[in-house]
């Protein structure tokens, strides 16, 4: 699709690097400022669909933006400036080779590895008798590795702590800030009529090896939230959570044949699918962050996006 921004390719001035992300492409510059494009590609079971979604990236990066400055009481972030509706700044840290993955209800990946009769998820013990979707007694954190290419692996903390793969003291200052963000999250859905159920964060370390919160917060693509309304009812009945997040794409693919697998040929999304994931995506903002999306120009697009950098840059 024209509008859509699948990749991109600046010549930036000071380009160090080009690193292409299942979603984001990030231009590391030589005086170690990152610039983020956040495309339109679709991920799910971590392979990049073959079309893009209209809108997704843009959707992404402003809800993203909106939620780094809104927990950076909580933990210093990375963003420096958001120059164009698809673009962050931000300063360049070491990233910390795990994702904190916090889970408040048994869903999606979670409730998979539940119902094939496993009792501990990433090394936490979760209670017998849950149904699908049902709240955890507490919030649990499930991390997984941080996989440069190909799937992340669940992981527990006790083998987080043995590895060393993160220091153990900066390990359990990684949980205590991923509560407490989850709980600022939480919090702001249910002001909105949604539950937050899941979300992953990631984290980095500065220049001067302070804990920095990187990459996006709280979207659709890193959380799943339920609708606050029809929760109860529907899990009393036993019915589907509606939902706002990327799992309708994984049970859509999932119909069609497709969980990730190296095997398995990776269906073509029809038109109409597309529209909708856009349609969803545009409603997880209007419905979060409770105002109006205003669509991007998307004629020339990717042009839009590379002269909104370079006038950012000159001009700082």
């Amino acid at each position: 699709m024209k509008s859509a921004v699948k990749a991109t390719e600046f010549d930036l001035p000071g380009l160090k690097s080009l690193y292409k992300g299942k979603v984001r492409d990030v231009y590391r510059l030589e005086n170690d400022v990152l610039v983020m494009v956040a495309t339109d590609r679709l991920s799910a079971f971590d392979v990049v669909m073959p079309q893009p979604i209209p809108f997704k990236g843009q959707v992404l990066n402003q809800m993203a933006a909106k939620f780094l400055d809104e927990t950076s009481d909580i933990v210093p972030n990375w963003k420096l400036a958001v120059p164009d509706p698809n673009v962050t700044l931000g300063k360049l840290c070491a990233p910390l080779k795990v994702e904190m993955v916090v889970r408040g209800y048994l869903a999606g990946h979670a409730w998979r590895v539940y119902r094939s009769g496993e009792r501990s998820i990433c090394g936490v013990r979760v209670p017998g008798g849950l149904k699908q979707s049902e709240r955890l007694p507490a919030p649990i954190i499930t991390p997984t590795t941080k996989a440069d290419k190909g799937h992340d692996e669940d992981i527990s903390r006790d083998e987080i702590m043995s590895s060393g793969i993160v220091p153990a003291e900066i390990y359990e200052q990684l949980e205590a800030i991923s509560l407490k963000l989850f709980e600022r999250g939480t919090a702001a859905a249910r002001e909105k009529g949604l539950l937050l159920v899941d979300t992953k964060y990631e984290f980095g370390l500065d220049s001067d090896g302070n804990i920095t919160l990187i990459d996006e917060i709280h979207t659709a693509d890193s959380s799943r939230y339920f609708y606050a309304e029809s929760y109860e009812r529907r899990l009393a009945n036993d019915q589907p959570q509606r939902q706002l997040s990327k799992e309708f794409v994984r049970e859509w693919l999932m119909e069609n044949n497709f969980n990730g697998k190296p095997d398995q040929e990776i269906p073509v999304l029809p038109n109409s699918f597309i529209n909708q994931v856009s349609e969803r995506y545009i409603e997880l903002y209007e419905t979060l962050v409770g105002e109006n999306f205003e669509k991007s120009d998307v004629v020339n697009v990717t042009e839009r996006i590379e002269n909104n950098i370079l006038s950012y840059l000159k001009s700082n």
